[in-house]
């Protein structure tokens, strides 16, 4: 009941702000979390049904180890969320819509009553986030359609584990629910860079610690790998984010930054397929490659990750993650340059210190 009048609620404050055009979309968001709620079972229910298949045992069972070590070990809610799971039977839970003008990396933004301004609009149905990816192009911009497997709702709702990522490995699932738990401790509206980058810090920290602490040789080698491929993808993906971002800076004509932009994507697939056979031919990241390549894909690239340096830096120095949260806390209550700065601030002195 509880879940019911939330939802409620929230499509309540939706309609004072919406205008007639916004009602359809809120509907379907408001729809689509219902939906997802209602496929929810608590793991102990998944577990105890003898119709359920053995692997998918073993991996919620695993699922709640990782839920108790993020309250035990890293401070995080323990509260409802990720204690239940639900079988969505599709890839992803929803599509989210990027756009960026034709010669910007900087993207649209979307304001909604509770999450604030964020770079994104999310669609639990593909087709819907499709259409409107293609009203946006037929406006000029340039557009990414993207399906996502996890998102946090800031602690309105327990989130469930859900189909769309209990495949993962061990170490990537632990990640993920790492760093959507963390969306909970802390969420700071209309800076989408500072929350992405907290969130992205706690998950590092708290995967490292569940690696030393919980994982045998095997999986720590196995986790070693897939990050270090996923570390030489973001140092591809953020060089020729400069690269573009040079480019439009330019004084000369848009002609002759469209004609370099072309050159520029051309040039970050070809790199890619040279970093493909470095890892041995992996194909992991092959469906990033399969639409055609725009701003889009990488406006949103620094969001998660140019912060990071300094929330680690601040981690780091004082210890322990619930002196951390409120240290980041504290800077959650200064103007955005000023935090922003801060932490840059912060990440400066450490590579400074490290270097002596």
């Amino acid at each position: 009941m509880k879940t019911v009048l939330r939802l409620l609620l929230l499509c309540v404050l939706a309609m004072f702000v919406a205008s007639c055009a916004s009602l359809g979309y809120y509907a379907q968001a408001a729809h689509g979390q219902i939906s997802l709620l209602a496929e929810a079972r608590p793991i102990d229910d998944w577990l105890a049904d003898p119709v359920v298949n053995v692997k998918l045992k073993i991996k919620l069972a695993k699922a709640q180890e990782m839920r108790r070590f993020a309250a035990r070990e890293l401070g995080l809610p323990d509260n409802g969320s990720y204690k239940t799971y639900a079988d969505l039977k599709r890839r992803y839970v929803l599509w989210n819509v990027v756009a960026t003008p034709e010669l910007s990396l900087k993207p649209l933004q979307w304001c909604f009553p509770i999450a604030g301004c964020v770079n994104y609009r999310g669609y639990y149905d593909r087709e819907a986030a499709q259409e409107y990816g293609a009203e946006l192009r037929h406006e000029g911009y340039d557009v990414q359609v993207a399906g996502v497997a996890a998102y946090s709702t800031l602690g309105w709702f327990n989130d469930p584990f859900l189909s769309t990522f209990m495949h993962y490995p061990d170490g990537e699932l632990a990640r993920l629910v790492f760093h959507e738990l963390a969306h909970q401790v802390l969420y700071v509206q209309d800076d989408s860079q500072f929350n992405e980058s907290f969130a992205t810090a706690v998950e590092e920290a708290g995967v490292e610690r569940w690696m030393l602490l919980q994982a045998d040789p095997k999986m720590r080698v196995a986790y070693a790998v897939y990050e270090g491929r996923k570390h030489d993808f973001l140092a591809l993906l953020l060089k020729y984010r400069k690269r573009l971002e040079a480019n439009y800076a330019r004084d000369v004509s848009d002609a002759e930054k469209r004609q370099q932009k072309a050159v520029i994507f051309q040039a970050l697939k070809d790199e890619y397929q040279t970093l493909k056979v470095s890892w041995g031919g992996y194909r992991g990241y092959d469906r990033w490659f399969a639409a055609p390549l725009s701003n889009a894909h990488l406006a949103s690239i620094a969001t998660y990750h140019d912060l990071v340096p300094g929330f680690r830096a601040l981690l780091a120095r004082e210890r322990t993650f619930p002196a951390f949260y409120a240290e980041v806390k504290k800077l959650a209550q200064l103007d955005k340059a000023e935090r922003h700065r801060r932490l840059t601030e912060m990440a400066q002195s450490t590579v400074a210190s490290s270097a002596r």
